[in-house]
């Protein structure tokens, strides 16, 4: 692996998240040509554990933006604090006195100061950079969301009518994320570098675990990460388990005192690694034969 390649593998290594080469790879093309990050793949794969380790091992602030149907630039950009302008406004009145007179125009134009700006993740990210800005399930924003993101990362810069330009000293670190539930389009994917995150392999997640569950016997990881694997084979699941729930039933298990997973223990503690009512009975079913 490249030098470069390896240091930053091995950064992200100490705050607890292991990548592959290829993942390694692509983010530190990313890192240093500039260029925003495309991570897709299943829930539960590491996609925004990603972009918070990358701000760990790089020292930087993490500004996370959520992605949710109808979100538009205004939850991303920024908004005006209203009460602390009205309370501006009764402040000019009250100097002024009863009939006294004012500068009506001086007075709406006190009332945008950048005191009153309210900065959304966006503006944030370009205001704080060096930064990493993680906009998280970008899938869910619809086309006309998209479209603004592509601009702002075409630019690094957004107009504020009432203050003008904003544009980033220092481009920020750009992850974004997508559970696929729909197609981005080819306009933002070529602004990123793209990469597929798979759920890791055997040996690979039970290095996973053993990193964030160290308390953990090695054996009951290696058995937890064994049954996890053969539930992500099953096409019947509504949500295959991601790491995420692999980490949190070993780490149920260890609590409870459980050296050895054994069927009655695997089915009482089911609620930390399934989270439907149907998957829970069919994994129930099956548990006696997942750990033969």
């Amino acid at each position: 692996m490249d030098t470069g390649v390896g240091v930053l593998a091995r950064r992200l290594e100490r705050t607890g998240y292991l990548c592959d080469d290829q993942l390694a790879t692509v983010l530190f093309l990313a890192l240093e040509m500039g260029r925003p990050l495309l991570l897709e793949g299943e829930p539960g794969t590491g996609k925004t554990a990603l972009a918070e380790a990358v701000a760990e091992a790089l020292e930087l602030p993490l500004i996370r933006l959520q992605c949710y149907e109808g979100i538009d630039a205004t939850q991303a950009l920024y908004d005006w604090d209203f009460p602390r302008q009205i309370l501006h406004l009764r402040a000019i009145e009250a100097v002024a006195g009863p009939g006294g007179e004012r500068d009506v125009g001086e007075a709406e134009k006190s009332l945008y100061d950048e005191r009153f700006l309210l900065a959304r993740p966006v503006l944030a990210a370009l205001q704080q950079s060096p930064a990493v800005l993680l906009v998280d399930e970008v899938d869910r924003a619809d086309d006309e969301f998209e479209a603004f993101l592509l601009e702002v990362l075409s630019t690094y810069q957004v107009t504020i009518p009432e203050l003008g330009t904003v544009q980033a000293a220092v481009p920020p670190t750009v992850v974004l994320t997508s559970n696929r539930t729909r197609e981005l389009h080819d306009a933002l994917k070529r602004r990123c570098l793209y990469h597929w995150i798979d759920h890791p392999d055997l040996e690979r997640e039970v290095a996973i675990v053993r990193s964030r569950a160290p308390e953990a016997s090695q054996a009951l990881t290696r058995q937890v990460v064994e049954v996890v694997q053969r539930l992500r084979d099953r096409d019947d699941l509504l949500k295959p388990p991601g790491v995420a729930e692999t980490i949190d039933w070993v780490r149920a298990l260890e609590r409870l005192g459980t050296t050895d997973l054994d069927l009655e223990t695997a089915a009482r503690t089911l609620g930390a690694v399934v989270k439907y009512r149907e998957d829970a009975d069919r994994v129930r079913a099956a548990l006696d034969r997942m750990l033969a």
